[in-house]
């Protein structure tokens, strides 16, 4: 059976277009979300999925009807592979039950891990930018030095460090790591 699943973004979007191209290559079944792409609970796509057996084809007018990401989309088209459903979509000329469909499909795969290298890439060029302009990455320390310099003097006073801890509104185990991590202060 060959399924058809249409999104559109809002209410005043009319779907006609999605369900006469879907029609026209021989969907029987129809499941129709009104969402965004980057929202992940798309009711009528979760129901969709249940639906499809071994054998069935989901198609769609487009690709970006699944996700807005490559990564999201190579996700759920994975899925389908893995279940024995072939995909088609109508504007982009997929059909994994052709030799030309599948080589589109690994096409994909590789633009998939393309775009997460140059992601991670991107990442680490703007930590690193950030840390040549003296940006201080990680979260913010939970006690100052002067904090942690009184409570040394606590502590050699013999104060309890659960006290010490707590008249500091930090863990014990927090109190520790901070003491071990910074400088001694010589008066």
């Amino acid at each position: 059976m060959k399924i058809g699943y249409i999104r559109v973004s809002t209410r005043e979007q009319n779907n006609d277009l999605q369900i006469v191209a879907l029609k026209t290559i021989g969907c029987e079944l129809f499941f129709k979300d009104t969402a965004t792409g980057a929202n992940a609970k798309r009711s009528q796509l979760q129901k969709c999925f249940k639906s499809l057996n071994k054998g069935d084809t989901l198609a769609v007018y487009k690709l970006d009807r699944l996700g807005r990401s490559l990564g999201d989309i190579i996700s759920l088209l994975d899925d389908l592979k893995a279940r024995g459903i072939a995909f088609q979509s109508v504007t982009e000329a997929i059909d994994t039950t052709t030799p030309t469909g599948r080589a589109m499909w690994q096409m994909l795969g590789i633009m998939a891990e393309l775009e997460r290298s140059l992601i991670v890439e991107r990442t680490k060029a703007g930590r690193e930018a950030a840390k040549i302009r003296g940006v201080v990455m990680g979260r913010k320390p939970k006690l100052s030095k002067q904090q942690i310099e009184h409570a040394r003097k606590l502590l050699a006073g013999q104060e309890h460090i659960s006290n010490v801890a707590k008249s500091l509104n930090v863990s014990i185990r927090t109190l520790y790591r901070a003491i071990e991590k910074a400088p001694v202060i010589s008066n």
